[in-house]
């Protein structure tokens, strides 16, 4: 049964199922670490990078730089067998720090070997709004008339008071300027926006999901504030708890029901939450735990999310207007 405009009976648009209708089956993205850095980070903007980010938190343990792309997604395709068993394509996703911040002709070649594997279809860029420009996306559309190719933009913050509180090193200027350039070449666009940073309301952060439907992107990841250790984020943490307020488990989800009601529909949505690894979480007390108790995986967020939506009889923008 299709009830929704997005072509299934989903209460939200996924982003799977955006993939499985632009391929005709399910593809599954793989990360690779290609040993870029920042300009946050190298002194071309500021060090120490924003004060939430610790990128080996995210990083499979296939993903190392002295690894080449190849052996990195070769591995990558072992490491999933077991879980994505129907999976024969993937998408290559660049993922650790600022994937477009090298020299277009090092971008060629790294790009260039990625989509060189017989099982990739197309490659998926992480990156920072300023970290792109003119004749490096002006080479993104050549790729995208032969293979899938998305970019997908650290958001964070729609505000400019929060960017600054985290060292973002860029306003929202630079995030709406980016999202236009990308689409204005027709470049699938993505973005990642966290939830729960400093000195911002929930309606602050509802607020947001006007603001997004407002620019040309494509999907979209969502995900709570997570401590990680040894960051700047976790010093600030213990220093001014105050600003740190904490959803609990169906209080989150009740808020992310809240934002897919006024998000554009057509916005696809990969994910609602993020997940480390616990000897990277600084504040495990702040973790969801299911009945029983056990950590509460990533991957249950959606089924919780989806069973909220139809108790409230409500859908992914069904306030958007």
């Amino acid at each position: 049964m299709n009830h929704f405009p997005w072509g299934d009976d989903r209460r939200y648009n996924s982003y799977s199922n955006f993939l499985r209708k632009k391929f005709g089956h399910r593809v599954q993205k793989l990360s690779v670490n290609a040993g870029f850095t920042c300009p946050n980070r190298d002194g071309t903007i500021s060090y120490g990078g924003c004060i939430f980010c610790d990128n080996n938190a995210f990083n499979p343990s296939y993903c190392q730089p002295q690894k080449s792309i190849t052996q990195q997604l070769n591995e990558g395709i072992e490491f999933h067998k077991w879980r994505y068993r129907k999976s024969t394509d993937y998408l290559a996703y660049f993922q650790a720090f600022s994937n477009t911040y090298k020299p277009l002709h090092e971008l060629k070649l790294l790009y260039a070997e990625a989509l060189s594997h017989p099982m990739v279809k197309g490659i998926v860029i992480g990156t920072r709004p300023d970290c792109i420009d003119e004749a490096k996306l002006d080479y993104l559309q050549e790729l995208s008339e032969k293979y899938y190719v998305s970019v997908e933009y650290g958001i964070e913050s729609c505000y400019d008071d929060t960017l600054r509180y985290i060292n973002r090193g860029h306003d929202f200027a630079a995030t709406e300027k980016a999202f236009r350039l990308t689409a204005e070449r027709g470049i699938h666009t993505g973005g990642h926006l966290i939830f729960g940073l400093p000195h911002e309301s929930r309606q602050m952060m509802l607020d947001e999901a006007e603001i997004l439907s407002n620019l040309p992107i494509n999907s979209l990841k969502t995900h709570q504030l997570q401590i990680l250790s040894n960051t700047q984020l976790e010093k600030d943490y213990h220093n001014n708890p105050q600003l740190y307020p904490s959803f609990e488990l169906y209080e989150y989800v009740d808020f992310v029901v809240d934002f897919l009601e006024r998000l554009r529909p057509d916005i696809a949505i990969e994910r609602f939450a993020g997940e480390v690894p616990p000897r990277y979480q600084a504040t495990p007390e702040r973790s969801w735990r299911d009945k029983n108790g056990s950590l509460l995986r990533n991957e249950t967020l959606p089924l919780l999310v989806e069973q909220r939506l139809e108790q409230r009889n409500t859908w992914h923008g069904k306030r958007f207007f």
